[in-house]
Parts: C-alpha cells; sequence; structure tokens
C-alpha cells in the first residue's frame, strides 16, 4: 500500500503579500507622521502641550485618509490615545494643579464628550429616517414614479434620477446610504433596457450618461440639505464650536437654495451636452418602471405613517428649532416609528451603518472639540490672520474658499476633509477685520456636498459609480474638472451675492 503523501499548502500569491506589505505600511503611517511630528520643535507662542495633541490629531487625519482600518476605528484609537495622555496632551500645567482638578475624570469625560453632542444624535436620528424609507420601499416608489412619467427620453430620465435624489435627501444623512441604497439599484436596471452594458463600447449609449447624473444630483443634493450629508452636521457642529453661530436647517435651505435651484435644473442638460447619451428615444423604461410600481401596489400603512413622520420632523427642524432641539425632534419621530410598527428595535440595533457612523463622529467632535480647548485653534488663528493681514474681506473669503475647495483633491474623505481643514478655515476668517462670518461659513459647510464630484473618490458614491462599469477613468477625471469648475464658479458668482444679500 503507497503511503499518503502530503501535499503542500500553496505558497501566498505576490499578490496577497503585497497588499498585506501595502496595509501594514498603512496602519504604521500614522503613527510615524504622529511620532515625528512630536519630534519637530515646538512654535513659537503655542503651549508644548497644545503642539502635541496636535501631532495626533494630524496622526488620525492620516488614518482617516488612507483608512486601513474602518473610520470609526481611527477616531476611537485617537481618542483613546489622547485621554490616556492627557497630562501630556490635553491639559495644562494649570489646569492641573488645581485642587478639584481630578485627571483621569477630566480625561474620560473628554473622551466621551461627543457622544452628548446634539449633531452627532441628529446624524444616528436621520440614518433611521434612511431605514424606514428602505424597509417599507417608499424611497423606490418615489424613484419608480418618476421614471415611469419621465424616463421615455433620456433626457428626461436624467431629469427623473435628480428628482430622485432631490426627494430622498432632506431625510437621507449619507449620500453614500442613499445612493447605494435606493438611486443606485433602481437605475442599474435601466441600461440593459436600451442595449447599454457596462466595460463595454455600448455603454455610452445611455449608461454613462445616467451613472454621471446620479454621482452630480448626490452631490448637489448634499450641499442643498443640511440633513442631506453627514459631514454637513459634522460642520454644523464646528462652526458653533469655533465661531459660536448656530446654523439652522432653514437657513442652510435658504442660504444655498437658488444656486441648487440652477443646479439641478441646468445638471441634467449640462451632461447631455458635455456627456452626450447615443440613444435619445426609448419606450422601455417607463413600461419597466410601471411594472414595478405594479408589482409595489397602493400606499401600505407603513409607507402612509412614514410620510407623516418625516414631514413632522422636517417642519420642526425649519420652523420649530427654538423650541425643540433638532436632534430631540428626530429621536421623537423615531420612538413614533418604534411604536407604529414603522421600523422595529431590531431595525436599530442591527443597522451597522448608522451606529458605525455614530461612533465615527462622536469620536472626531471630541477630538476638533481638543483643538480649541487646548488652544491650537486660537494660535492658529492669530498666526494665519497675520500672514492674510492687509488683505480685504471679499478676497479673503475667495482665496480661503478656493484652498478649501481645491485642497479636497487630497482627501478621500468629506468627514476627512471637514475636521482636518475646517476649523483652521473658520480660525483664519474669524481674525480678518470686517470679515462677515456668517457668509463665510455658510459659503464653506454649503460646498462640502459639490466639491465631492472632482475625483472619483471625492464622496462616498464616487467609488459606486464609478465602478460601475460605465464611466472609465479617463471620463470621470475629465468631467470631474469640468463638472467642478463649473460648481465652484457658480458658488462664487451665484451663492456668494446671494448670501451676502440675505446674511
Amino acid at each position: 500500500m503507497k503511503d499518503k503523501t502530503a501535499t503542500p499548502a500553496p505558497a501566498p500569491s505576490a499578490s496577497a503579500k503585497t497588499g498585506n506589505k501595502n496595509r501594514l505600511l498603512m496602519m504604521a503611517l500614522p503613527v510615524i507622521v504622529a511620532v515625528l511630528l512630536l519630534f519637530v520643535p515646538v512654535p513659537d507662542g503655542l503651549p508644548p502641550y497644545a503642539w502635541h495633541y496636535f501631532a495626533i490629531f494630524v496622526g488620525v487625519i492620516v488614518g482617516l485618509i488612507f483608512e486601513p482600518l474602518p473610520g470609526a476605528v481611527i477616531g476611537l484609537t485617537g481618542v483613546v490615545v489622547i485621554a490616556l495622555c492627557s497630562q501630556w496632551l490635553l491639559f495644562s500645567p494649570e489646569q492641573m494643579l488645581e485642587p478639584k482638578f481630578k485627571l483621569a475624570t477630566a480625561s474620560f469625560k473628554w473622551a466621551v464628550s461627543g457622544f452628548g453632542n446634539s449633531t452627532v444624535w441628529l446624524i444616528f436620528g436621520a440614518f433611521m429616517f434612511a431605514a424606514g424609507y428602505d424597509k417599507t420601499q417608499f424611497g423606490r416608489r418615489l424613484a419608480l414614479i418618476l421614471v415611469k412619467y419621465l424616463g421615455r427620453r433620456s433626457l428626461t430620465l436624467g431629469y427623473a434620477i435628480t428628482f430622485a435624489d432631490l426627494l430622498l435627501a432632506p431625510f437621507t444623512p449619507s449620500n453614500t446610504a442613499r445612493s447605494g441604497g435606493t438611486i443606485y439599484p433602481i437605475i442599474a436596471n435601466l441600461p440593459p433596457l436600451y442595449g447599454s452594458k457596462p466595460n463595454d463600447p455600448s455603454a455610452r449609449k445611455i449608461g454613462s450618461y445616467l451613472m454621471w447624473v446620479a454621482i452630480t444630483a448626490a452631490c448637489i443634493t448634499s450641499s442643498m440639505f443640511l440633513s442631506a450629508l453627514a459631514p454637513n452636521l459634522l460642520a454644523l457642529a464646528l462652526v458653533k464650536s469655533i465661531v459660536g453661530l448656530n446654523i439652522s436647517w432653514g437657513m442652510w435651505f435658504l442660504a444655498f437654495l437658488p444656486l441648487g435651484v440652477i443646479l439641478i435644473l441646468v445638471m441634467p442638460l449640462l451632461a447631455y451636452w458635455f456627456y452626450p447619451p447615443e440613444v435619445k428615444v426609448n419606450n422601455e423604461v417607463p413600461l419597466w418602471a410601471a411594472r414595478e410600481l405594479e408589482k409595489l401596489g397602493k400606499l401600505s400603512r407603513n409607507e402612509i405613517l412614514l410620510l407623516v413622520f418625516v414631514c413632522c420632523a422636517l417642519m420642526m427642524w425649519i420652523f420649530a428649532a427654538d423650541f425643540i432641539e433638532p436632534a430631540m425632534a428626530a429621536l421623537l419621530v423615531i420612538g413614533l416609528m418604534l411604536w407604529t410598527g414603522v421600523l422595529n428595535w431590531n431595525d436599530i440595533t442591527s443597522n451597522k451603518a448608522a451606529w458605525n457612523t455614530f461612533v465615527w463622529f462622536a469620536t472626531l467632535v471630541a477630538l476638533a472639540d481638543g483643538l480649541s480647548s487646548t488652544g491650537f485653534i486660537a494660535w492658529l488663528g492669530k498666526e494665519g490672520g497675520a500672514l492674510m493681514g492687509g488683505i480685504s474681506p471679499g478676497t479673503a473669503t475667495i482665496v480661503l474658499l478656493l484652498a478649501f475647495y481645491l485642497l479636497h483633491y487630497l482627501f478621500a474623505s468629506t468627514t476627512a476633509h471637514t475636521t482636518a481643514l475646517l476649523p483652521a478655515m473658520l480660525t483664519i476668517a474669524s481674525t480678518i477685520p470686517g470679515m462677515n462670518m456668517e457668509v463665510f461659513c455658510l459659503l464653506m459647510v454649503t460646498s462640502l456636498g459639490v466639491m465631492g464630484i472632482i475625483t472619483p473618490y471625492g464622496t462616498g458614491p464616487s467609488p459606486i459609480y464609478y465602478g460601475s462599469g460605465y464611466l472609465p477613468t479617463k471620463d470621470y477625471w475629465r468631467l470631474g474638472t469640468l463638472f467642478g469648475a463649473i460648481f465652484l464658479a457658480a458658488l462664487l458668482l451665484i451663492g456668494y451675492p446671494w448670501m451676502s444679500m440675505i446674511f
């Protein structure tokens, strides 16, 4: 009888080894950057502990840019490291000498302070609204209705996709969830009806046009509504912390309204001109949408209840902010959805995206607040203001907005961009005499959505549409540059004068 020879396990492939090395390098990079900064001499006028805090903060931002681990893990790690080393990073010697000061207690309170931030809870609440749209299929119904009535022509189909995103945006704080959960699954069914296939020359028949319209619509609506993009809410908290300005849902909407309406109306047409589909008319799409609507049937009880609840939340956000905190309004609606069965408790506990974002943003709020409490932001504002001395407020506004917008090329996350750059921009602007901080803040925060168009990694939905097979790399970069320039010009030529006039 022959002996059985053990078959040696196959050696790991070269690509797997390279992938592991790259991942280890990405994990080490934030630590290397932070350590290098710790050894840099402390700048004049800045306390050593504030500079050391900044070093760790930059390490966190580098981690958020390259994401060797999920963003929530990076943020939580940064908070824990700073809290454990708080006597060298977070608190001044004078604070620690106070008789009633307890280092361990103060460190823990700072570490969890972000979890008590109302904006973080508003983000969480809006995720639950999105879960209601998904579970009741009300979001799908809205999109299909628009496709049914506007889907015969390629151009009107582009408008249908745009209006579908517009209807969902006020109640969906994640443009990634909005695009990946509702819009993309619907429009992915449309190109094959025209014989348009991904990763194929036929992609240009209509698929390329539809995918580009979808990503541009997601970027515009993300700027149009405070509650349409999670980093918008983070920006809101940073503005309140650094400048002391409260931006309401209605103020945000009014500030971007003329610009938003114009972009929504002209963007599908611009895409039609600059990236035209080969197929102009097709009768199959409306018929397909009609069949899908028939499968859904009439509005269900839960869909009607959801519609009533989200309209009530919107009314409270716009008109009752002085009487009920927006986050509390969101929690009230979540309670109503749970009591009426629109959602169940398992929908809450199993929503990984909501809890992940909740932890992520809570840690980022604490980290950004630490920049202020250590005095780093005040020092940065003083130094930045000195560099921009003699520049008029109008010129300074344009220069800072251009820098903020174009630096997004370096970021694969709007959240990381907001956390890293917005505090610095706000602080520098606040030191310039005559600066209208209300207008400046609104310009900055409303640019966060539209700037996502410039790269295939600029905002959450970008990889979804980029990876669809309908948008080749060279086309995406070319169109991203073109539409990014259009959005920036519109912000400066329409948004800036409008905001200056009403605020």
